[in-house]
Formats: structure tokens, sequence, C-alpha cells
């Protein structure tokens, strides 16, 4: 056990000395870069098509660490100096599209996604790479190309001009994590009900560890983006609102999964401030949200466990977390390989489990752990079930509001991984 935790200290002191080896201000502007981009095919092929490049006034980033050490997403965005071929920016991330080449319908039918990424503004030329993990955990080229900070065909407008506000605020972006919440479906009279519930979440998530011990290392910022109907769109009871960033429940056929296509809309708002995370809040009373790894984040306001999914939610699209339920209907199928172990930090295959939780596990709980003795109920281990998949993936213990809204907590696993997440954007 001291020889894997020896080996894990040594893996991550190369990742940050690799990472501190970037100075931010030789190779970037204090703004950003988005690039925009169309995600088509199907369940076996994929390709990705230039949409646009966008400057953004405001970076939220780290300007000590830009070199991504978790690799948690099934993409990564990889941006090099173009004339010394140095790995400037790096940042893993996941999709819909990924998701939805998962379902049934993948197989029958080819569709496209908008998708966005961002990065911090180049000073010089750079090659911008998208890669793909595939089943086997193997990261391969999907997509390359050049950027020149000359290019003239840059967009820099921005179609909104909404009011923004900090209702956290300790002060420099680049240390902290910056949040910010938008509105779906409140009217501009219910901007009040808005800045209420954005405030009442923001108050909550710091009730749950780890984000209690570090409220000092969070700015969450609010964009007062009203739409033109309350609501949203539910589209199986024949309901469709005229919303600002276009949510929908029903998302691949499952009712609760609530997303939006429309990323050039959301990016464009959420570029008011600068932001880590983005966080949509839904003006709903019916249940539902979603969480996609540095995409964005989807909850109700109004619906009585809306606290609890709210950090759920955030579980995936800030830390990576992976569900592990596996009971609930999913449209996924297939998500995971069983003979490699998942990138997902809070779960695992056993095939690689020295390089997830082991060594936080206690040498007398067995693993895989019985998930029927009482025994174990409160012990870190590996009980079966997870990541959708009822055998051959275990989870970190019993229970986790990974798992169920009936947690107690996020389980000690989870929070390590948050944890370190957080580290990395503040340090």
């Amino acid at each position: 056990m001291k020889k894997n935790l020896i080996i894990a200290i040594i893996l991550l002191i190369g990742v940050s000395t690799y990472a501190q080896k970037v100075n931010f201000n030789d190779y970037f502007l204090p703004k950003t870069l988005r690039f925009d981009y169309i995600h088509a095919g199907n369940s076996n092929s994929e390709s990705i098509y230039l949409e646009q490049f966008k400057e953004e006034p405001h970076y939220g980033g780290s300007q000590t660490n830009t070199i991504d050490p978790f690799n948690y997403g099934e993409f990564r965005l990889m941006v090099y100096d173009l004339a010394s071929n140095k790995l400037i920016f790096a940042q893993a991330y996941a999709t819909l599209f990924q998701e939805w080449q998962a379902t049934e319908e993948a197989d029958k039918i080819n569709r496209s996604f908008y998708e966005s990424v961002i990065m911090p503004y180049p000073k010089n030329a750079v090659k911008i790479v998208i890669e793909k993990r595939d089943m086997k955990n193997q990261f391969t080229s999907l997509f390359e190309i050049d950027f020149s900070e000359k290019d003239f065909f840059v967009k820099k407008d921005n179609p909104f001009d909404f009011k923004t506000s900090r209702i956290l605020d300790n002060g420099d972006p680049s240390k902290n994590v910056d949040v910010v919440i938008i509105p779906e479906g409140y009217t501009e009279e219910e901007m009040d009900k808005f800045k209420a519930d954005a405030q009442r979440f923001s108050d909550a998530m710091f009730k749950y560890s780890p984000f209690d011990k570090y409220k000092n290392k969070f700015n969450i910022h609010i964009v007062e983006a009203h739409s033109k109907e309350s609501g949203t769109d539910i589209p199986g009871d024949g309901i469709w609102k005229n919303t600002i960033v276009n949510s929908s429940f029903y998302t691949f056929g499952i009712e609760r999964y609530i997303t939006t296509p429309d990323v050039e809309t959301l990016r464009d708002i959420a570029s008011l401030v600068p932001y880590d995370q983005i966080y949509i809040l839904v003006n709903s009373n019916k249940y539902g949200g979603g969480g996609v790894y540095n995409f964005y984040n989807l909850c109700v306001s109004d619906h009585a466990s809306s606290e609890l999914v709210f950090v759920h939610e955030f579980g995936h699209g800030f830390g990576g977390l992976a569900d592990e339920y596996w009971t609930s209907d999913v449209a996924v199928q297939d998500y995971y390989d069983l003979s490699v172990e998942p990138a997902d930090p809070n779960i695992t295959t056993l095939i690689d489990f020295e390089s997830k939780w082991k060594h936080m596990v206690d040498k007398n709980i067995p693993i895989p752990t019985p998930k029927k003795s009482e025994k174990y109920r409160d012990k870190i281990g590996a009980f079966e079930g997870g990541g959708y998949v009822e055998k051959g993936i275990y989870r970190p213990s019993y229970n986790c509001y990974m798992r169920a809204l009936n947690a107690d907590n996020f389980c000690l696993v989870c929070q390590d991984a948050l944890e370190r997440m957080i580290k990395f954007h503040t340090k």
C-alpha cells in the first residue's frame, strides 16, 4: 500500500511540475478564445466541423495551472504553441454527443450537436487539437486546426448585455472557482425570484462537504438573462416555452433529464462574466437536472429535492464524478468497457484499483465489499453496482450523493476528488 501511495505522489508531483513550466504571461492574454464547432456522426463514426472562433473579454481559469492532470472526460482540448510545439493548455471534458452515441438512436441515424470549448487567449499562433478517448481509454486526435492571433475573422460581438453581479465575491477569478448561474425560464418580471433562487442554491452548496471548507475559494456570478416565457419545454406533456437558452426535459427520451442544445446562446450569456463552470437554473417545479463535465450543469428551482440535485449535478459538471446508480432508467447502453479501468474517479472495474481509492480502504475491508452486510455500510470499500451497470463496476461506499439523494453527503472518495479539483483551480 505504501509503495502505491508513493508512486501516486510521484506522479502527481511530476504532473504539477510539468504544469508549472507553462508561464501564463509568456503564452496568453487574460481573456478567452472560444472555439465553437459542430460534432456530428452516429454510434460508429464522428466528425468535427469548424463553426466559429470568438473572443471573450474575461478569463476565469487559473493562470498557474493550465494543464489538466485529471483527464476525466471523454474528450481533451490540447493547445500547442505552434513555434515550439510545446503543450501550453489542456482540459478534459464531456459532451452530449458522446452520451448520445451510446443510445439506440445512434445505431439508426446521424445527428449533429453544437459544442464549444474555451481557452485563455493565445499571444501567438497555436495548434488546437481535440482528442477522443476510445473504449480502451486511449486518446487519439479527432480534429486539428491552427489558429493565429492575427486572424481577423475572430468574432468579438456579443448580442447580450444583461446585468451581472456577484452573490459571492472572493476576488481574483484566476485564484478562485468561478461559477456563473444563468436563469432559464424566468421572465423579466421574475428576476427577483431568480436572484433569490440563485442565492438559495449558492448557500445550499456550501452546507455540504467539501464545499463547506472552501467557500472562500469560490465566486458565484449571476446574469439577469430573462426569458419571454416562464418554465421550460416538456415534450412528453406537449409543453413548449420560449426561453433564453432553450432547455428541455426528455433528453434522449429520459423524462427527468434536462439539457439544452443551444450552446452558442449559453456561452454568449456566460461570457459576460469570468467563469469556470456554467450552472443553468431552470424555473420549474418538475423533478430533473443534468450535468456534463466541464460543459454545463442544470437544475430546476422549485422541486422538493432541488437542493440535493443541485450538488449532485455539480459533482458531474465540476468534479467529473460518475453516477453510482444502476437501477434508474438511462438512455445509454454499453457505456463502459469492463475490461479497462474507467477514467471517472469514483467508480472502478478493479482492473487498476491501485490508481483509484485503494489507498483509502482499510486493510480489514474485503474487496469486493459485501453490500448486504451492515458491518461495512459506513466504510470505504468497493461495492458492486455503479455507472449504470449492476455487475462489474464498483463504487466506493454503500451510499453517496452520486448514487442517491437520501445519502448523508458525498462519500469520502468523491469528497477527495472534488477537493483536488478545487485546489487545482485555486492554487
